[in-house]
C-alpha cells in the first residue's frame, strides 16, 4: 500500500513549520560515500571524531539505522527570515560588530533539533493515524546520515562548492530533517538536480580561512571557522589561520553562504523581507552577546560557572559551545583588538 501524501502535507502545515519544499527517495544508499570516506581517511573531518569509525560506516545505507526502509521524506525547515532580520540588525547603530550563525536565530532561537524532532514526530504521528502498521525514523543531523546526499536524492538542489546543499528556489539559509518509513510512497522520484554553480568561486574567495576546497567541494573543518567557533570547546585550541580577517564571528559563520548568489537573490526579490515577532530566546541572546561591549561579555563570562552558563543557556544552540568555548571566542577578538 503506496502512502497519499496530499491530504497529509497540507499547505497549513508546511507554512506552520517553515517547511519550504520536500521530496521523497527510495534509495537507501548515498552517492557521495566515497567521497565523504575519502575525505575522511585524509583527516579533513579534523577533531570532528563522530564522523569516523562506527558512524562513518553506518551511512553507508540508511538500512543500517532502520532495517525496515522502504522510502525517506526530506523535508528542507527554512530561517531565512530570521537570517535576513539578523543580518539588518548588524547593519544598525546597536550592533557591537559580533556575529552569531544566523541559525541560531531560527527556531524562535531554540536549539533546532528540539523544534525539527518535534516537527517531524508531528507529521509522522498524522501518517501513523492515516496508515494503520506504519513505522517511521526521525533523521536529523545527529544520526549517523549523510543528510545532504539524502536531500540530494530527493531532487531538492545540488552540493555548491562550499560544501552546503543549496535549492535554487530557497538558497541554503534552510536545515534538512527527514523521516524514514517502512512504507512507499506516491509520487514521482526526482534525483539530484542540476548544478547551478557555474563558474562562481564567491564562496571560496571570501573565506578568510582558505578552508573550502573548490575540486572537491569539501571543508577542511581544521580552517573552518564554524568549527573552531562551535566544535572546538578547550581553551586553548588554535584559531584557523586568517580568522583575524573575518567579521567578528564568535558562533558559527555565514560568510560563504552570505555571498552566495542563490541567497542574495532571496534577498534582492524580498521573499523574506518582512519583519517577525522576536522570541525571549532570541532577544536574549543579541543582547547578551551582540550589542554590548567586548570586555563586558568577557568579564561576565569569567564570573559565571561552568554550570551556570549551561542553565543560562539550556535549550539554546550556544549550550554546546558551553562558557570555555565561548570565551575562548570572545578572547580571540579581544586579543586581535589589544594587539592591533
Amino acid at each position: 500500500m503506496k502512502i497519499d501524501l496530499d491530504k497529509i502535507l497540507t499547505s497549513s502545515i508546511l507554512d506552520r513549520m517553515n517547511i519550504v519544499d520536500w521530496g521523497l527517495t527510495r534509495n537507501p544508499s548515498p552517492i557521495s560515500f566515497d567521497k565523504y570516506d575519502d575525505w575522511v581517511q585524509k583527516g579533513h573531518h579534523g577533531n570532528l571524531k563522530y564522523l569516523e569509525g562506527e558512524r562513518k560506516d553506518k551511512r553507508k545505507s540508511l538500512l543500517s539505522i532502520f532495517p525496515e526502509f522502504q522510502s525517506a521524506l526530506v523535508f528542507q525547515f527554512s530561517y531565512a527570515q530570521d537570517k535576513f532580520e539578523l543580518d539588518k540588525f548588524y547593519e544598525s547603530a546597536e550592533s557591537n560588530g559580533l556575529r552569531i550563525g544566523g541559525y541560531v536565530f531560527g527556531y524562535d532561537g531554540v536549539d533546532y533539533h528540539h523544534k525539527l524532532k518535534e516537527d517531524l514526530e508531528e507529521i509522522g504521528c498524522l501518517l501513523q493515524a492515516s496508515y494503520p502498521g506504519l513505522e517511521y525514523k526521525l533523521s536529523l543531523d545527529i544520526q549517523p546520515v549523510l543528510e545532504r546526499d539524502l536531500a540530494y536524492r530527493a531532487g531538492l538542489g545540488w552540493f555548491g562548492k562550499n560544501s552546503m546543499f543549496i535549492s535554487k528556489k530557497e538558497g541554503s539559509f534552510f536545515l534538512i530533517g527527514s523521516l524514514l518509513l517502512n512504507r512507499d510512497v506516491e509520487g514521482q522520484e526526482v534525483v539530484g538536480e542540476t548544478d547551478h554553480c557555474g563558474q562562481c568561486t564567491r564562496c571560496a574567495d571570501a573565506c578568510p580561512t582558505d578552508a573550502i576546497d573548490i575540486a572537491t567541494r569539501t571543508i577542511t573543518s581544521s580552517k573552518c571557522i564554524s568549527t573552531y567557533t562551535i566544535e572546538e570547546f578547550k581553551d586553548n585550541a588554535i584559531a584557523p589561520k586568517g580568522m583575524e580577517r573575518s567579521r567578528g564571528e564568535i558562533f558559527g559563520c555565514d560568510i560563504c553562504q552570505d555571498v552566495c548568489p542563490w541567497n542574495t537573490r532571496l534577498k534582492r526579490v524580498g521573499k523574506y523581507n518582512k519583519t517577525s515577532d522576536e522570541s525571549p530566546e532570541k532577544s536574549f541572546i543579541k543582547k547578551y552577546f551582540l550589542t554590548r561591549p567586548l570586555p563586558d561579555i568577557i568579564e561576565d563570562l569569567k564570573l559565571l560557572s561552568n554550570r551556570k552558563y549551561q542553565k543560562i543557556f539550556f535549550a539554546t544552540p550556544l549550550q554546546r559551545t558551553g562558557r570555555v568555548g565561548m570565551l575562548k571566542n570572545l578572547l580571540f577578538y579581544s586579543n586581535k583588538k589589544n594587539n592591533s
